[in-house]
């Protein structure tokens, strides 16, 4: 198990080293750079920039040096912790992610935590029950919430909250909570934002999970080392957790490896429509304005979170099912 792991750290490390390469090379991409996207901006306004002033700012925020200088810059400095500065915001990457970090790890684990205790038991009540009116309904939402995008859904609970009650559900906190020291009534008006978003992020997820969870328990209850099972007088419910439920978790487990980067980046587009002040738009105003330090940070902690959880995945898969082995 020592070699395993060891030997999977190694190929996360050449995986992180090919990953900030292309994030890099692939942010950089595009025609110009942030100061070209800046210049631009300011010469709408009415600025008149020269060239030595832009030459000038180049050199303040090193994009006069050729790209693989720039690089080599980045990572020795990300290596130590050091995550560049953000050209958009003009504050180090660390301190523009940082307080985000916390409204997504909330809402994320939350939306997790409630998709799970959701889909798992209705998932197994629908295999149990199959073709029963409740599996019917089941059904029915499920094929709903996999079709239905997420951001749809936000914009039609903040239509209907607006004209039928006159409010609105946007973002984690009232208005004069958003700059409040916290405090407990903070935390309760939190609580009273969160069903929202979590309703709207754990719906596709919920959905996805419960039709899985039920078709996979349908296919492992009808094997014949259940019927064995059954035959050497265990009882139902004994049957049913030792042996076909802990093998229909295995797609569920396999998927941890998606999670922890959604717990970390959040979803981009629901936040922008709720606006949630979470990691995700910061990421998609980073790549439409080319600031590359902090896209390409949040880019390999994502990376990096990818490569941890599929690890944990495949160690959780070997935990549940004995027939797959480690090596």
């Amino acid at each position: 198990m020592r070699a395993y792991i060891a030997r999977r750290f190694l190929y996360m490390l050449l995986m992180m080293i090919m990953a900030s390469v292309v994030s890099f090379a692939v942010i950089t991409l595009p025609p110009g750079d942030y100061m070209t996207s800046y210049i631009m901006r300011l010469k709408a306004q009415g600025q008149d920039v020269g060239l030595e002033e832009e030459l000038a700012l180049r050199r303040q925020y090193g994009l006069d040096q050729p790209l693989p200088v720039q690089y080599f810059k980045w990572v020795s400095r990300f290596i130590k912790g050091d995550m560049g500065r953000s050209f958009e915001y003009n504050r180090p990457v660390v301190e523009v992610l940082m307080p985000r970090l916390g409204m997504t790890m909330v809402v994320s684990v939350a939306a997790l935590i409630v998709t799970y205790l959701i889909a798992i038991p209705i998932g197994i009540y629908s295999a149990l029950h199959q073709y029963s009116i409740p599996d019917y309904i089941f059904s029915i939402i499920a094929f709903i919430g996999v079709s239905m995008p997420n951001f749809l859904l936000a914009l039609i609970l903040m239509v209907f909250a607006y004209r039928t009650f006159g409010i609105s559900i946007g973002g984690l906190f009232s208005l004069q909570f958003v700059d409040a020291p916290w405090s407990w009534a903070k935390f309760v008006d939190l609580l009273r934002h969160l069903p929202i978003p979590l309703a709207v992020i754990g719906l596709s997820g919920t959905a996805w999970l419960m039709r899985t969870m039920r078709a996979t328990l349908l296919d492992e209850i009808h094997k014949p080392y259940v019927q064995t099972a059954r035959a050497k007088g265990l009882k139902e419910g004994q049957v049913l957790r030792r042996y076909p439920i802990r093998v229909a978790l295995n797609p569920i487990a396999s998927t941890i490896g998606w999670q922890l980067p959604n717990i970390f980046s959040g979803q981009t587009i629901v936040s922008i429509v709720l606006d949630l002040p979470t990691i995700g738009p910061v990421l998609l105003r980073a790549l439409m304005t080319e600031d590359m330090f902090l896209a390409a940070s949040t880019v390999m902690i994502t990376t990096a979170l990818t490569l941890v959880g599929t690890l944990l995945s495949d160690l959780l898969l070997g935990w549940l099912d004995p027939r797959i082995q480690v090596g």
